[in-house]
């Protein structure tokens, strides 16, 4: 057993380290930009800024499609029809790789769970806090950005976290759009070697590794935003 992991495992820690975790990383940072817009599109209240409730409707409509879409269909079907189907469309510059369909689907699957995450955090500030900053003379946008969007994201740390760790494990469908990352990797030694118990277990541990480790920031992060944050003794 010993010489079978040490024959194997560094070459499934190379192929996560070149593609899982760049996948699942380049994948957050857009799935963090999309869950803001579309948590502020569907929480903000356009009063703030002078808009009207009918020309945002719209917008907020298109946001909730967006969530209810992705969050109601599996991520490997949205692989499938990145891949496989827009180009039958002639959409092929959407998706011209692998590389970029595992990333819109990756980004835009995570940000519509995520921003639901963000959204909740946004509608727990209480109001008294907004009154508070009215009261101050600070006007609708102010007090969106200076006070609720902080906290909200302060409170959502864990859930992002969470949607984080989920991505990192997520990137083993990447395999169906031709990507070499670790799980497919894992797939071929194990047709090679005849060996699929012992060859999915070692995959399985090194994904728990990374995803440990990965799990680390978390906590000084979370210590670092709740730095002004009093607690009870």
């Amino acid at each position: 057993m010993l010489e079978f992991i040490a024959t194997y495992a560094p070459k499934l820690i190379v192929a996560g380290l070149t593609y899982t975790i760049p996948l699942a990383l380049i994948s957050f940072v857009f799935a963090i930009l999309i869950a803001g817009l579309v948590a502020v599109i569907r929480s903000f209240n356009p009063q703030f800024i002078g808009l009207k409730a009918q020309a945002w409707h719209g917008v907020r409509f298109i946001a909730w499609f967006y969530v209810w879409l992705f969050r109601s269909t599996p991520m490997l079907v949205q692989l499938f029809v990145f891949f496989y189907g827009l180009p039958k469309l002639g959409i092929s510059w959407l998706s011209p790789s692998g590389w970029a369909a595992a990333i819109w689907v990756l980004s835009l699957n995570t940000g519509a769970y995520a921003s639901e995450a963000i959204r909740a955090a946004i509608t727990s500030i209480p109001d008294t806090q907004r009154e508070a900053a009215a009261s101050l003379g600070m006007t609708g946008s102010q007090t969106y950005l200076r006070i609720v969007l902080p906290q909200a994201l302060r409170v959502s740390i864990p859930t992002l976290a969470n949607s984080f760790i989920s991505l990192v494990k997520d990137t083993s469908l990447a395999s169906v759009v031709t990507i070499v990352e670790m799980f497919y990797l894992g797939q071929q030694f194990a047709a090679a070697t005849f060996e699929p118990l012992q060859m999915y277990l070692l995959v399985a541990a090194i994904y728990a590794l990374f995803v440990s480790i990965l799990s680390i920031p978390q906590h000084y992060l979370q210590n670092w935003a709740d730095r002004f944050v009093k607690t009870q003794e």
